[in-house]
């Protein structure tokens, strides 16, 4: 499994717009491209910063659903436009996990 830490700086003021975008469009269509997404985790020192996880399960799988990403019509065409303005700067760090690191962030159920 390989796994982008992706630590976003948005510009002042402008965080909680790019979360709302990024909750309700980007992620979910990450996901249907076959990208886990885990986050986003904001910033409690920081009102400019969120991090999120986005995950693939080898470096080709990681090459082939990125360049879906960026050339999806609904992204390049639509959520880039309205989302890129807002970002001042961000930081990926490419890593591969031990096995069951992603399923440690799941929280389990009470019932369970």
């Amino acid at each position: 499994m390989i796994v982008e830490i992706r630590t976003y700086r948005i510009k002042p003021g402008f965080r909680q717009p790019f979360l709302d975008l990024f909750t309700a469009r980007t992620g979910p269509l990450l996901r249907s491209l076959g990208m886990g997404v885990v986050g986003p985790f904001v910033d409690l020192e920081d009102e400019n910063v969120f991090v999120w996880l986005r995950s693939f399960p080898s470096l080709e799988a990681r090459q082939r659903l990125k360049a879906a990403f960026d050339t999806h019509p609904v992204w390049s065409g639509e959520l880039e436009p309205q989302l890129l303005p807002l970002l001042e700067d961000y930081q990926v760090i490419l890593t591969s996990p031990p096995p069951g690191f992603i399923d440690a962030l799941t929280p389990l159920s009470i019932d369970s």
